[in-house]
């Protein structure tokens, strides 16, 4: 077994007190996340930090932005009454964007998870060149735009279709489009550098992984942990959160239940293999079953009218592809005990209840069998928004897991 010095990312163990100051400084805000109107007093409590070093923190966030002073509660009691605190963020932006296989899609929140502008395009170009700088042009646009208004752009979060190597932003595979090893993130830091926007941090993740931190990042709290995020769209993947913490796999490319097998020598999938998931719930399938494939791509005018005329032949579709989610929703279910499920994408939003209530209704057949309870099951908060949302909130993840973005940050 190797030590930790051999290790392919070894810890950057150092006596940085940057690092020191930086957790410190996250300490307080998730506290004040959780606890809006604690006092200076209640934070040195909670963090156990001397009160001269809260009170030196907070001066900080203030100043930043971060953190905003209420009125003091006017009560009988004598002596100096104490000021409760609160996330403010009013001048602090998060930028999130998506990467699919013929669409791209860029959001600006705040640090609340409140969408604050949206833009959304087609993809003109398929290879990486071309998509990439349609997606750079986007994303530099926006943030150009925020900083115009006076607003901080604290980072920025991108979803690619594919396994992805965190620590240098590389797609290894995205066999929807056919592309391998692709340095996205690169492309996107030189090109925020020469237009003078190098100070953004930028962040490349899966695209379910990133629609499983927005659940968590940008959901009620205390969150579900362990939540699994499954994204129904043209692929099929999903985002794992484990003790607050996102998994990846050893390569990047943990949560790829997409490629999973459902049916042994079944129907062939993108990635060259049969019978996975992905070959029947994912929309190409849909599309396939219900004529509407064109130049061997979803022809989603064609589509969407037959979802409107509410064809019988389009419903069985959807009601087929959920009840192959439903024996997924089992599968995932038994490998990770997950206190939720969350699923989202555009198969969810083009096939409505028929879709979901067939997924459902296999995974209670599978829960009655078994004699137990099924783990909880909802939709999206963000809906079609979820990837391009999760790329703000890993931005803002990131940021308050300083330890984690030595190691994340491109």
């Amino acid at each position: 077994m190797p030590d930790a010095a051999s290790s392919s990312h070894p810890l950057p163990i150092t006596g940085d007190q940057r690092l020191v100051k930086a957790i410190n400084r996250t300490a307080l805000l998730r506290l004040l996340r959780t606890g809006a109107g604690l006092s200076r007093a209640d934070l040195a409590e909670r963090s156990g930090l001397t009160r001269s070093t809260v009170s030196l923190i907070t001066k900080e966030l203030i100043k930043e932005g971060w953190v905003a002073e209420d009125d003091v509660l006017v009560t009988r009691a004598l002596g100096r009454r104490p000021t409760p605190l609160r996330l403010d963020g009013s001048r602090l932006t998060l930028i999130g964007a998506e990467l699919t296989p013929d669409t791209l899609r860029v959001v600006s929140t705040t640090i609340h998870g409140e969408v604050l502008q949206v833009n959304q395009a087609t993809l003109r170009q398929a290879d990486p060149d071309g998509a990439c700088h349609q997606l750079i042009e986007m994303v530099t646009e926006l943030v150009r735009r925020n900083i115009d208004q006076g607003q901080q752009v604290l980072g920025i979060g991108v979803g690619l279709p594919g396994a992805v190597e965190t620590s240098s932003g590389v797609l290894l595979f995205a066999p929807n489009i056919g592309w391998r090893r692709v340095a996205v993130g690169a492309r996107l830091r030189a090109e925020l550098v020469s237009v003078g926007l190098g100070q953004v941090p930028v962040y490349c993740q899966n695209e379910a992984d990133l629609a499983a931190i927005g659940e968590t990042e940008f959901g009620q709290h205390p969150v579900d942990d362990p939540l699994v995020y499954i994204s129904c769209g043209l692929g099929l993947g999903s985002g794992i959160v484990l003790g607050d913490t996102l998994f990846t796999g050893a390569t990047g490319a943990g949560g790829e239940i997409g490629h999973t097998t459902l049916h042994i020598d079944g129907r062939p999938c993108s990635c060259g293999r049969l019978g996975c998931a992905e070959a029947y719930v994912g929309l190409h399938a849909i599309a396939q079953a219900t004529g509407c494939l064109k130049d061997d791509g979803v022809d989603r005018a064609a589509l969407n009218r037959r979802i409107t005329a509410r064809e019988p032949l389009v419903r069985a579709a959807f009601e087929a592809a959920g009840q192959s989610l439903g024996v997924l929703l089992q599968n995932v279910w038994t490998t990770f005990d997950p206190r939720a499920i969350v699923i989202g994408g555009e198969v969810v939003a083009l096939g409505g209840q028929p879709f979901v209530d067939a997924a459902l209704s296999v995974l209670e057949t599978y829960a009655a069998q078994a004699g137990v309870a099924a783990p909880t099951v909802r939709l999206a908060r963000f809906t079609e928004l979820a990837t391009a949302v999760g790329g703000a909130a890993y931005a803002l993840y990131s940021l308050m897991r300083p330890y984690q973005a030595l190691q994340q940050q491109i």
